[in-house]
């Protein structure tokens, strides 16, 4: 199962739950009376190193998935709307869980509707704007947009063109709102060709175009190194001209999307060069670990810390 995958399973599950509330199964069981084990405290990075949660302890219920976070070294954590069948309560009892655990939700995705169809655009602004109350409620402050399918019987120019009128418009309704005392963001990712052959945004370039022509500081490029590789290459080149637009990273390796050192991409010689550039936003581990999870997220943070150092 892949993001836009899940994102669309619980998607279905909202739907289905609206005959009745029934409260999202991340967090329907009871969590542990004991906290959970700390990990030593790892090297710090020049940049904040997240999780994004789809990829992680999908069998734990989402207060015990933070505490395997907060195991596994990190205090910073990416939904994909896991919250969108949540009551009341089931939204309290996580910002509990996050305030005892000290973790903070830093992005989000699984809006329905994507910015290349200008059709749906009024669904898009509409769905954004519904996620603004999940969003403060929880203290996201950035949103992940895709473009969506290639639309039939509509050109590669207009499609373009729309998603710089999507963007233009979404800028619009974050402009000047915080969340948490940070700005809220909008975040456009790219979809590799061999996840998904239908999907319009494949290009880096071309989103790091779009991004740059909405010409709004909170609107960014999602720069995800594992459908980069695998769609266009030369991920180090993109960090060096664009590093200004780019808003969040994600990594995982190639082949497989595990973690960083199973494949092709050199994540040592990348670390260096954030390093270099001095970014200083957001990166996320989004790989499927091939043992261990707690071990394996461990691994990859102080992969970044020993990179730099």
């Amino acid at each position: 199962m892949n993001r836009r995958t899940f994102a669309r399973t619980l998607a279905a599950a909202a739907v289905a739950s609206t005959a009745s509330p029934i409260a999202s199964a991340y967090i329907a069981a009871p969590t542990s009376a004991q906290p959970p084990a700390q990990s030593p405290p790892a090297s710090a990075t020049p940049f904040p190193l997240s999780i994004m949660l789809w990829t992680v302890f999908n069998d734990l219920p989402f207060e015990q998935r933070l505490e395997k976070v907060a195991e596994a070294g990190y205090r910073n954590l990416e939904l994909v709307g896991e919250y969108r069948t949540w009551t009341a309560a089931d939204f309290e009892r996580a910002k509990a869980a996050r305030k005892r655990l000290g973790i903070t939700f830093d992005a989000t995705a699984g809006l329905a509707h994507g910015v290349a169809d200008p059709a749906s655009r009024d669904a898009f602004l509409d769905a954004l704007r519904q996620a603004f109350t999940p969003m403060e409620t929880l203290e996201i402050p950035a949103m992940i947009v895709l473009s969506g399918n290639v639309i039939p019987g509509l050109s590669r120019d207009a499609q373009h063109q729309s998603c710089i009128d999507g963007l233009k418009k979404a800028a619009a309704l974050v402009e000047g709102r915080s969340i948490g005392g940070q700005p809220v963001r909008i975040l456009l990712e790219c979809i590799d060709p061999e996840e998904n052959p239908k999907y319009f945004m494949t290009s880096a370039a071309e989103a790091i175009e779009i991004v740059r022509a909405v010409n709004h500081p909170q609107v960014q490029f999602l720069y995800d190194l594992f459908h980069e590789q695998i769609a266009e290459g030369n991920l180090i080149e993109k960090l060096e001209k664009h590093i200004d637009v780019i808003g969040l990273i994600h990594v995982a390796d190639v082949p497989g999307r595990h973690e960083p050192g199973t494949g092709e991409i050199n994540y040592e010689n990348i670390y260096r060069k954030l390093a270099e550039l001095k970014y200083r936003r957001m990166m996320a581990m989004e790989f499927r670990p091939l043992g261990d999870a707690v071990a394996a997220l461990r691994k990859a943070k102080e992969q970044v810390a020993e990179a730099i150092a």
